[in-house]
């Protein structure tokens, strides 16, 4: 007698969605670990879920609904619990009188039909869905309408203090009722729990933003932000004046932008938080940067850079004088950079000294300055202060002013090797700028070592990542077969199709992509003629041979580290 499974296998090849050697492969696999066999046959790329979802839906007459296509009722869902929704890859679709019906991917678990209808005392009714979509409804509707009860109750029992602890707050603050009131338990768990999400997600920022009838909570992950869960107005108060408390800023102060700082400790790390407070029409908004001391990069190659910028970088570093530049928007890296440079330089017989607003990363041996406006302590002035102290490499956070250039500038001359950072769109564009704020190109053009511009794009999640074909035409289009020529690689291209790893996005992390200008004596003279941006960019593509950001993003989809969407984007303005 044929066995349902033997039924839909046959299905399959006789519909021509396997082939026999790809199901014995299966099959193989699935006797040699076990699990389920539908979660190998898509997981190793045999079937297509879409095509699996399909034949199930005929062979066991269960219908088949898009999710993505379909309303889905919130206080319906919630009909299950989250750990036994979670579980099972289940959700509540709809109830009527008796018969609650639930989207699942799986329909030959008969376990988890029996388990949901011992919990909920309902009739279950089946629907086929696919997997992904199951978890986007669960990551969208358990968490958005979380409140602060419903975290507290997740929290209880799983120590969550314990867990992420505050180990260092800044200043001491007079308590008042907001304060007693910010340290309640739940107050502090709902704190804590989202700090530790956060850290469990990747979140490189939290935003805590009041609105008008509720708090909403936003993680920025691998450069993108995502809406995590919204918290009750009546709470918000309470749970800003918690964030307060441990950053060290004034809680009677709602009218100005404040910043602070604290530590957590979770397990065996170590993490600093920036906090930033700026006040908006219904509250004030909250973004908290995670500072992560076991993520900072201990010198160049721990950067992933390509052959030629490390190349370029690792030469720069050798020099016992000069101006290093690093360039490009806020958040894509110019820091990290920079903090590795300096790794690879602290050694004990340098004097290494920092100015910085703020400080991120404390490094030890490295003496650092944290800015301080508001008592006259700039850029200008604690460079110019430093250079007395006789300094090997002075790193200044950033180069907003014609005073800090011109310090910096004749710094990097006398003996120093300086590193900065400017905002600008390209390697070529530090040279021009630096002309702009006053400095003459014959300076410019004898201080510089290097410049170099610098992006972030996503990696293609490892875990669920499958090759894909690009046409050849698009190589053309894009300068993918001009990469392809200039470095020799062999191309595999490679797509996320999204997983629990990755949270259904597909990609995992991100890697630096670098354009490196070094400044030799014929770029030093088209600088000292004053040369336009155009001619001097020109100039190092096809006389020297420059990568640009371009070149590099699309040797890192060459390479199958990251998708050409992604690197397209990464560097929209060329």
């Amino acid at each position: 007698m044929t066995t349902l499974k033997q039924k839909l296998t046959g299905a399959l090849v006789a519909a021509k969605l396997i082939s026999p050697q790809d199901l014995e492969k299966a099959l193989k696999t699935h006797a040699d670990i076990g699990g389920s066999l539908k979660d190998i046959l898509i997981r190793d790329g045999f079937v297509k879920e879409k095509d699996l979802m399909s034949t199930l839906s005929r062979e066991l007459f269960i219908p088949f609904l898009e999710l993505s296509k379909y309303k889905v009722d919130p206080a319906v869902v919630q009909l299950l619990p989250e750990k036994i929704a979670r579980h099972y890859k289940v959700v509540a679709l709809s109830k009527i009188g008796n018969v609650l019906s639930v989207a699942m991917s799986d329909p030959l678990n008969i376990f988890a039909i029996d388990d949901l209808k011992a919990v909920t005392g309902y009739d279950i009714d089946i629907v086929l869905a696919g997997e992904k979509d199951i978890i986007k409804i669960l990551d969208k509707f358990f968490s958005a309408s979380a409140s602060s009860e419903d975290i507290s109750s997740v929290v209880e029992g799983e120590q969550t203090g314990q867990e992420v602890e505050v180990v260092k707050v800044e200043g001491m603050l007079e308590l008042g009722s907001v304060m007693e009131e910010s340290a309640k338990a739940p107050i502090v768990k709902i704190v804590d729990l989202t700090i530790r999400e956060a850290l469990k997600k990747r979140a490189s920022d939290i935003h805590i933003e009041p609105a008008e009838r509720d708090l909403r909570v936003r993680y920025r992950i691998d450069g993108h932000l995502y809406d995590v869960f919204r918290l009750p107005k009546k709470n918000q108060n309470a749970i800003l004046a918690r964030i307060k408390i441990i950053s060290g800023l004034d809680i009677t102060e709602a009218r100005l932008p404040q910043d602070g700082r604290f530590m957590v400790k979770l397990r065996d790390r170590e993490i600093d938080f920036r906090v930033s407070a700026l006040p908006t029409t219904f509250g004030q908004k909250f973004v908290l940067r995670t500072l992560d001391k076991s993520k900072l990069a201990k010198g160049l190659d721990s950067l992933e850079l390509s052959e030629e910028p490390l190349r370029l970088f690792a030469e720069a570093v050798k020099k016992p004088f000069g101006m290093i530049l690093i360039t490009g928007p806020t958040g894509c890296g110019k820091t990290t950079t920079l903090y590795s440079i300096l790794n690879k330089l602290n050694t004990p017989e340098l004097n290494i000294v920092t100015i910085e607003d703020p400080v991120e990363y404390q490094v030890d041996g490295v003496t650092q300055i944290p800015v301080k406006t508001d008592i006259g302590l700039t850029f200008a002035s604690g460079l110019r202060a430093a250079l007395r102290q006789s300094p090997d490499v002075i790193m200044v956070g950033e180069i907003r002013d014609a005073e800090t250039a011109d310090i910096a500038v004749k710094a990097s001359l006398t003996g120093q090797i300086v590193l900065s950072t400017l905002h600008t769109n390209d390697a070529v564009g530090a040279i021009t700028r630096l002309i702009d704020m006053g400095i003459e190109p014959f300076l410019v053009a004898s201080s510089l070592i290097v410049t170099s511009a610098k992006r972030l794009c996503r990696r293609v999640c490892h875990h669920c990542r499958e090759e894909i074909q690009i046409p050849k035409e698009t190589w053309k289009k894009l300068g993918i077969e001009r990469v392809i020529q200039k470095t020799g690689k062999k191309p595999n291209f490679f797509k996320g199709k999204g997983c629990t790893q990755c949270g259904n996005t597909g990609y995992f992390e991100r890697i630096g992509i670098h354009e490196v200008l070094m400044i030799d004596d014929s770029i030093r003279d088209l600088i000292i003629k004053r040369a336009s941006a155009n001619q001097i960019r020109d100039f190092a593509i096809k006389e020297k041979g420059m990568m640009t950001l371009r070149d590099d993003a699309l040797l890192k989809v060459i390479e199958g580290i990251s998708s050409l969407e992604d690197a397209l984007q990464a560097t929209a303005e060329e």
